[in-house]
């Protein structure tokens, strides 16, 4: 009974910005790494970034240094800020959570995804 929920998405233009949310709910003791992915269009779906519970991140190359993630503990929801955004960041993107549940047990929860558009 834990869901992740995803906002954020939608057009934007080349060089433009956005910013991903998603908070992670239901009986959770501890929410472990959180990442992004994305997949597009007849494409396999790849890792963006990930982030642990202390904090520690790491990125696909393709991204590094215009996407930042980053977490906010207390509310469960991770972040992606995405900069200079170019036209093969299309795709749709899903927040990954692996998380102890109250019950006992960890598994790895998915986002519904949410689909990010860079066109002129």
């Amino acid at each position: 009974q834990v869901q992740l929920v995803e906002t954020g998405g939608g057009l934007v233009q080349p060089g433009g910005s956005l910013r991903l949310s998603c908070a992670a709910s239901g009986m959770i003791f501890r929410v472990n790494v959180m990442g992004w992915y994305r997949q597009a269009p007849g494409k396999q779906r790849e890792l963006v970034a990930r982030i642990t519970s202390g904090g520690n991140t790491n990125y696909a190359d393709s991204v590094k240094g215009r996407f930042t993630i980053s977490r906010d503990n207390a509310k469960n929801t991770v972040y992606l800020q995405m900069n200079s955004l170019k036209p093969e960041d299309t795709a749709v993107y899903y927040c990954n959570a692996d998380i102890w549940v109250l019950a006992g047990g960890k598994y790895d929860y998915w986002g519904q995804g949410t689909q990010v558009t860079v066109s002129s």
